[in-house]
């Protein structure tokens, strides 16, 4: 008796949520591919015109729009869509110094351990299948890494992601002088270009080393790196620490990684989207 009391109420699910699919609005294919986090939109229009994707049987076009009812696939394999923003996975890593994103390629000589798989490639396989990087640090650093497999999120979050203030943890060999020290905060590149340098200050030490905590809007690590080097200091290694309103917390060790709560994402998301506007 339960059971068939039940299913009056599962047809009526089943029919709200075709309903609803019905209802959205059509999509670029190359949008939904990216967003599941399948390829690039560019990597997207190469499938297609391979003949490797078919929208309801039938052989994609550079264009082609879809919406939820439709059946995508890829190589013959259904492809499922990935929500907009809700539900989206998003993860902060802690990068360790040298680790690669992915497992590189050709690094291994005949007869060595394997290398250890990258940052990348440990994460979970149900949160995607091809994941990327926003604003990732050089190999030769680490620290806080922002990913998702969601290729449009990951877009939107790297057109703000630049103008966001970020912190960096910098290791240099020896005290620096008040003149280097003013010329770091003066922000001028290699380039020409400058960074806008908020501040820059001791933060203690150990035997030789000394530790600088930098705060900079829209600075990458690789920049960062060069505003020290530039004032002659011997940077031995450069952790990103804060990105917006991010934090690496102690608590979370080197070659770790969590997922975002959704407060955190949409805080993100708030704060790059005011700076891509501004």
């Amino acid at each position: 008796m339960r059971r068939a009391a039940e299913r009056p109420a599962a047809r009526r699910r089943v029919a709200a949520a075709r309903a609803a699919a019905a209802a959205a609005p059509a999509e670029r294919l190359q949008k939904v591919l990216a967003r599941a986090g399948l390829a690039s939109r560019r990597e997207a229009e190469v499938w297609i015109r391979a003949g490797r994707l078919t929208i309801n049987g039938t052989p994609a076009t550079l264009g082609a729009r879809v919406t939820p009812s439709d059946q995508v696939r890829l190589d013959g394999r259904l492809v499922r869509a990935a929500s907009r923003v809700v539900g989206a996975r998003v993860f902060l890593c802690h990068r360790s110094p040298g680790e690669a994103l992915r497992t590189p390629e050709g690094e291994t000589a005949e007869g060595a351990p394997l290398p250890r798989a990258g940052l990348l490639e440990r994460l979970p396989r149900r949160a995607g299948r091809r994941f990327m990087s926003i604003s990732p640090m050089p190999r030769v650093d680490g620290g806080l890494e922002l990913v998702t497999s969601d290729g449009a999120l990951a877009e939107r979050l790297q057109r703000g992601v630049h103008a966001l203030a970020s912190e960096f943890s910098v290791r240099v060999r020896g005290e620096l002088t008040a003149a280097q020290l003013a010329g770091i905060l003066a922000g001028a590149l290699d380039s020409g270009a400058h960074v806008a340098v908020q501040r820059c200050e001791a933060a203690g030490g150990e035997a030789a080393n000394r530790y600088y905590a930098l705060a900079a809007r829209g600075a990458s690590g690789k920049q960062v790196r060069q505003l020290f080097e530039r004032q002659g200091a011997l940077v031995s290694r450069v952790q990103r620490t804060h990105l917006g309103p991010l934090t690496l917390e102690r608590a979370l060790g080197r070659g770790r990684f969590r997922e975002l709560t959704q407060e955190e994402l949409a805080a993100l998301l708030s704060g790059a989207d005011a700076a891509a506007s501004g």
